[in-house]
């Protein structure tokens, strides 16, 4: 599925990192806690969010 666009544990926006996170980190040019240092993502629970995530979007859509 797509990505929370808030946190489930404290509230916060993340959905908005989502594209530029996987951009970056996903391809394997840089490092995922760089990549999340620098979209100014520091609580644990939100990185937690971000790096577990998984795409599911096309995986799913053939059957709607």
């Amino acid at each position: 599925m797509m990505i929370p666009v808030r946190c489930f544990t404290c509230g916060t926006v993340i959905g908005e990192h989502w594209d530029e996170f996987k951009a970056r980190a996903r391809e394997g040019d840089e490092d995922p806690a760089e990549v999340l240092d620098d979209l100014g993502v520091t609580r644990a629970c939100c990185r937690r969010m971000m790096v577990s995530h998984k795409d599911l979007v096309d995986v799913v859509s053939p059957y709607q």
